[in-house]
């Protein structure tokens, strides 16, 4: 019974799991044998009007972590052998948060993380993929609290937030980059 696989899909506010970096997560995550969960959530507020705004963006964590709870709050996670937890902004922070609160031990996909994410995830937790343009998290926080916690950092060149750039070719050929890493950790 131990040998079964979960990965559970933690989507960002705009960043929904049809996108290349969680569509492609999961697919290779069912390749490998995992059972997928996807977690849903509705915002009353788009990723825009919140960028700033620190109650805001708390008020869209506490909203979207009690729709997890129902989702999430009885599933027997000790039954796998393995979880893994694929989060995309701030589903990065809403996963680790689960993972404490629910004592999963979980290992993390961590999609551009926000801030938040890292006061939230364990040591050694898992893989972080950053672009080094990032307008929700500054690249210095993004070192300095993967060294803090010793997780791996994997970075992209004038990547945004869905860690793309303004070249299609090089989008493509990151994204093949990234899912060769991805599929290793799986």
């Amino acid at each position: 019974m131990k040998d079964k696989k979960l990965a559970v899909i933690f989507p960002g506010m705009g960043y929904h799991s049809d996108k290349p970096l969680l569509y492609f997560s999961k697919r290779l995550a069912r390749e490998k044998g995992y059972e997928i969960v996807e977690v849903q959530y509705d915002f009353p507020y788009k990723a825009r009007e919140i960028m700033n705004d620190k109650a805001r963006m708390q008020e869209a964590f506490e909203i979207a972590a009690s729709q997890i709870k129902e989702q999430l709050g009885n599933m027997d996670f000790a039954s796998y052998g393995d979880v893994v937890f694929i989060g995309k902004s701030i589903g990065t922070a809403l996963a680790a948060y689960y993972d404490r609160a629910l004592q999963v031990h979980a290992r993390h996909l961590v999609f551009t993380p926000v801030p938040q994410t890292f006061e939230l995830l364990s040591e050694k937790a898992g893989l972080v993929f950053h672009g080094l343009s990032d307008p929700w998290c500054p690249s210095d926080i993004a070192k300095e609290q993967c060294n803090r916690l010793d997780l791996e950092l994997y970075t992209v060149e004038g990547a945004n937030h869905s860690l793309e750039t303004d070249s299609a070719t090089s989008n493509l050929a990151n994204l093949a980059k990234i899912m060769e890493q991805v599929e290793q950790m799986l």
